[in-house]
């Protein structure tokens, strides 16, 4: 079955100025681009027409969301907040998070590019999809924009699916270096969603993202950290797969998973302090998309978060995009050899100590 794919060339137009227009005035900041910028997402969608894998992709046209669609996570007032400094000059949503005039009209195809999403794989145009939308989302909250993120793209279309199609039970893996804080905030207290997040500890936010974060009332139980220590390589990742997120994953049973997607863990981002590779994102991949066989009808649904390194976000999407379509292009990936032979890159022990931890939590789950 296909594979569905979400662009559009506005998301590249969404302004994020640069790091010494936010910072408090001064002349020790030398003016430079921001960190989430266009490039790496821009060189991702290249190298996908480059392999030839573009045209293999069922492209699925964004649109806007409105609103009313915005406003069953997010209030009125963040709304209005946004929409009023997008219509002057742009302004700061809060920490770390400037965008330009016009944003809000950007961010609102973002969070629409992500809801088409889930349509095309719900009502069966495709098996699965993946949403390359900007600007990202799953550190907004519902009163509050933060770390480059101003809507949450994915809590919106869960919120849709849900509205629209019915949609009951779904999970979120989100294997972004960051911890998904606003994605977790929109389902805390349901159990109706089960939220899992591996992340660098406590990177951002701070003091955020803890193995005691477990859900609360209904939703106790149904949110599931994973604060990776500094330095985990594949084989931490796989093993908090295998340990962690499948066994949580069979034993909540979704209807749909959903990826917050963010390529920052990768060996070389500037954000970041793991070491994850290419084909590292492949077997990640492969494990969600057997549970997504077994549980759901194959249905997974990637929407793009973070991912800072323009010359390695592209192979690691790329093989991301390879394992959902099946379809294997001529590219590899140049900095697999140098990679590979990293020390540490299997799980370590104090890792696994870690890992077993949060295994515990999948206990919780009804």
């Amino acid at each position: 079955m296909a594979t569905g794919f979400v662009w559009h060339e506005l998301y590249m137009w969404h302004n994020t100025w640069n790091w010494a227009q936010i910072f408090p005035p001064s002349l020790t900041v030398q003016p430079g681009e921001h960190a989430e910028n266009p490039e790496t997402k821009r060189r991702f969608r290249n190298l996908l027409e480059v392999s030839g894998l573009y045209e293999q992709l069922v492209q699925i046209k964004p649109r806007y969301a409105t609103e009313d669609e915005i406003a069953r996570f997010h209030t009125r007032e963040h709304i209005a907040h946004i929409k009023s400094m997008s219509a002057e000059n742009g302004g700061d949503a809060s920490i770390l998070t400037p965008f330009g005039k016009g944003s809000f009209e950007i961010a609102q195809l973002s969070a629409g590019g992500t809801m088409e999403a889930f349509d095309a794989v719900i009502t069966g145009k495709v098996k699965n999809a993946y949403a390359l939308v900007r600007p990202p989302g799953h550190h907004a909250t519902a009163d509050v924009g933060m770390g480059f993120c101003l809507f949450g793209n994915v809590v919106i279309a869960i919120m849709h699916a849900r509205a629209v199609h019915k949609l009951g039970k779904v999970a979120t893996v989100d294997w972004d270096v960051h911890h998904g804080n606003g994605t977790q905030s929109g389902f805390y207290s349901d159990p109706s969603t089960l939220t899992i997040s591996l992340h660098q500890d406590n990177l951002f936010p701070a003091d955020s993202g803890g193995l005691a974060e477990n859900g609360e009332g209904a939703g106790k139980g149904y949110n599931l950290n994973v604060p990776l220590p500094p330095g985990c390589g594949d084989g931490a990742y796989v093993a908090a797969f295998e340990r962690v997120v499948i066994p949580a994953l069979y034993k909540f049973k979704p209807e749909l998973i959903v990826v917050p997607s963010g390529f920052d863990a990768s060996g070389v981002d500037p954000l970041g302090r793991m070491m994850v590779s290419s084909e590292g994102y492949r077997k990640m991949t492969r494990l969600l998309m057997k549970a997504a066989d077994d549980l759901c009808g194959g249905r997974l649904v990637m929407s793009h978060e973070g991912g800072y390194s323009s010359m390695y976000v592209p192979y690691c999407g790329l093989a991301v995009m390879e394992e959902l379509s099946g379809i294997r292009t001529h590219v590899e990936d140049p900095w697999a050899p140098l990679m590979a032979n990293w020390g540490q890159m299997d799980v370590q022990p104090h890792q696994a100590q870690l890992i077993e931890q949060a295994a515990k939590l999948v206990g919780n789950i009804n």
